[in-house]
């Protein structure tokens, strides 16, 4: 049994917002060309939700479309996406480099996040995460999309007895409840008060987490 690390990406690890208003503004351009939506992108509305499954996501977003084109409208947006990890556009928060080289020395580290598994390698490529992180779990993983069996999930697999789930969202401090964990919220740019009084520990830095961590 060991100690370990899970941590949330978007808003956590990486600065989702630095990509989230192209690639959200792309899709819904797409649909627009295609007579599928008119005005403008509800990117202030996926902000109020972020870190939901993507589901939840775009039946929020476009709750008068099908099914067949909430999965399109995803799929496009994953791709831009994607893109925009590769050009560059996106960026991890100060601290979070240099405080998983000093966890990864005495801790293994995982990824429990809501986003889609080629999204989430594409940040890993490109910032060579992989350096430090053992494994990548994504809640297209668990057929109920609940979180907190995401974790339960990396807790099963890698024989995890104590640590810490590291997060932003009240998703991520309820799975480390339910899990027998601690959590630590970051207050950056997606994160709730109401949602973070619920966690055992909240930073406004990244780099703060190490104290807190190695005083348990």
């Amino acid at each position: 049994m060991q100690n370990a690390i899970i941590f949330d990406m978007d808003g956590t690890l990486f600065q989702t917002h630095l990509i989230l208003e192209g690639a959200l503004e792309q899709t819904f351009e797409k649909l627009r060309d295609e007579l599928l939506w008119e005005g403008p992108t509800p990117l202030e509305k996926y902000k109020e939700i972020m870190g939901v499954p993507l589901e939840v996501v775009w039946e929020t977003l476009c709750p008068q479309h099908s099914f067949t084109i909430r999965e399109r409208s995803n799929e496009w947006f994953q791709q831009f996406l994607v893109q925009q990890i590769q050009e560059g556009r996106g960026g991890l928060y100060e601290g979070v480099i240099e405080t998983l080289q000093q966890l990864s020395k005495d801790y293994p580290i995982y990824i429990a996040s809501n986003g889609q598994p080629a999204y989430l390698q594409a940040i890993v490529t490109h910032y060579e995460l992989d350096r430090w992180i053992k494994k990548v779990y994504s809640i297209e993983q668990i057929a109920s999309r609940d979180k907190s069996l995401l974790v339960h999930k990396v807790i099963e697999e890698n024989n995890v007895a104590n640590g810490f789930v590291i997060g932003d969202r009240l998703s991520d401090f309820k799975a480390a409840k339910d899990n027998h964990l601690q959590s630590i919220g970051v207050r950056f740019d997606f994160a709730q008060q109401q949602e973070l009084e619920t966690a055992d520990f909240v930073v406004e830095q990244f780099s703060a987490i190490l104290a807190i961590i190695k005083s348990k």
